[in-house]
């Protein structure tokens, strides 16, 4: 049985003494897994790992939460617990980049040396983007499941709803699980339903792109699901603003030909996922596209532009989905393709871009979304992912979790080796 990576209560520490061999930007799924995945094949290797935060969450479980599923707080944990044996955590944040020095700056004024770099700090949720939504979220009838603190708000509001106006957004793509957005809806209306309540809901989703899903293999199995509940679907309808006092919502809709008009919704209810970016530290420095993600190659996860320098997570430029179910694919090929370029050997592993999205469609029943790039469907489990089913309910609610925090944060990686 291979050595199992256990996490060991960790203390922030100041600048290592030597340079470390790898510097891991990030202490969420991907840089705690990751860190995890190398001290597993290599307990000896100096590894140093940038974290602000004190909590670590598991988010994917925020959806459930917000349907009184799940409680919040099995989703955080002290980021201390989380952390390796034998890796030096350095609590704070990243301000900037060279590269060329193989250095990074931090926000106390610190600059770190390493040898190879893995970049991994997620992406950033731009609430700000929507005019008048941070004034009203968490009140008002506003809410996202996209926070920790406002997952049970959502829960809050679908078992005190009585009828009205129940609205649910989805920003432009990439957004972090591409399926959280409708997820939400499906939890709510499945309440709804079960108290006798659809009749008095008008259920709207806004969506900003020009397909309920990127993967048209799954649309079917979800439309069953859009018209059991009587959603109303509008495609290329951007939120721009909220009022929360007058419970007024403000979108701008967009045609096929670029033509736009704005539109203000009232709502009893208002399920809001904002637009969504890389960090602004990663759009400023020299390891962006143009698009702000890291620059990588899709297939080894290696910088485009620094050899020395991976990336993983929300915050890279595939175009694979971003979610926990990518990272865990995505720790492997970037821990063994990183030790072979330490080492100077060839790259060995490639990512077929790998994602999963548990779509809870209804209590008890998820249509298991895996697929890879190109929208090519990748399985892992011996069901039909196209169409609802209750076993993938029970991995998504109990099974997931645990393979989350035991096995991807551990350093076991079991079904984690992408098909190439």
């Amino acid at each position: 049985m291979p050595h199992d990576v256990t996490p060991n209560p960790a203390t922030p520490q100041g600048t290592p003494q030597d340079v470390p061999d790898v510097l891991i930007m990030g202490g969420g799924a991907a840089g705690i897994g990751l860190a995890a995945s190398l001290r597993k094949r290599r307990p000896a290797l100096r590894i140093s790992l940038i974290e602000p935060s004190d909590t670590h969450y598991y988010q994917p479980a925020w959806t459930l939460v917000g349907a009184g599923e799940f409680e919040s707080a099995k989703t955080a944990r002290r980021t201390a617990e989380c952390i390796p044996s034998g890796v030096t955590w350095i609590q704070a944040a990243v301000t900037g980049f060279a590269p060329e020095q193989n250095r990074v700056m931090l926000s106390d004024g610190r600059q770190l040396n390493y040898r190879y770099l893995a970049v991994c700090p997620g992406l950033q949720l731009n609430w700000e983007a929507i005019d008048g939504l941070t004034d009203t979220l968490g009140k008002n009838g506003v809410t996202s499941n996209y926070r920790f603190d406002l997952a049970p708000y959502t829960w809050q509001l679908v078992k005190e709803f009585r009828g009205g106006n129940a609205l649910f957004t989805q920003p432009p793509m990439p957004i972090k699980c591409a399926g959280a957005p409708q997820k939400a809806m499906y939890l709510s209306a499945d309440y709804w339903q079960r108290q006798g309540l659809l009749n008095q809901c008008k259920t709207e989703f806004h969506l900003a792109g020009p397909a309920l899903f990127g993967v048209k293999d799954y649309v079917p199995a979800l439309m069953e699901y859009v018209e059991k509940y009587r959603v109303d679907l509008n495609f290329g309808s951007h939120l721009r603003a909220v009022d929360g006092q007058r419970k007024i919502a403000r979108f701008e809709l967009k045609d096929a030909d670029g033509n736009s008009q704005t539109v203000d919704k009232p709502f009893d209810l208002l399920h809001v996922v904002p637009p969504q970016s890389a960090p602004d530290v990663i759009r400023a420095s020299a390891l962006a596209n143009e698009a702000g993600w890291v620059d990588v190659d899709p297939n080894t996860l290696r910088s485009a532009r620094h050899a020395n320098i991976f990336a993983l997570g929300d915050v890279i430029s595939a175009s694979n989905a971003k979610t926990a179910a990518a990272v865990r694919k995505q720790v492997v090929v970037v821990a063994e393709n990183l030790l072979a370029a330490l080492d100077g050997q060839t790259l060995p592993t490639r990512y077929d871009g790998y994602g999963a999205c548990p779509l809870t469609v209804e209590r008890g029943k998820v249509v298991l979304a895996e697929f890879g790039y190109n929208g090519k469907l990748l399985p892992t489990f011996p069901l039909d992912g196209t169409k609802a089913n209750h076993i993938a309910w029970v991995m998504k609610k109990h099974i997931f979790p645990w393979v989350y925090w035991e096995c991807l944060l551990r350093g076991r990686e079991w079904l984690a080796r992408s098909t190439n």
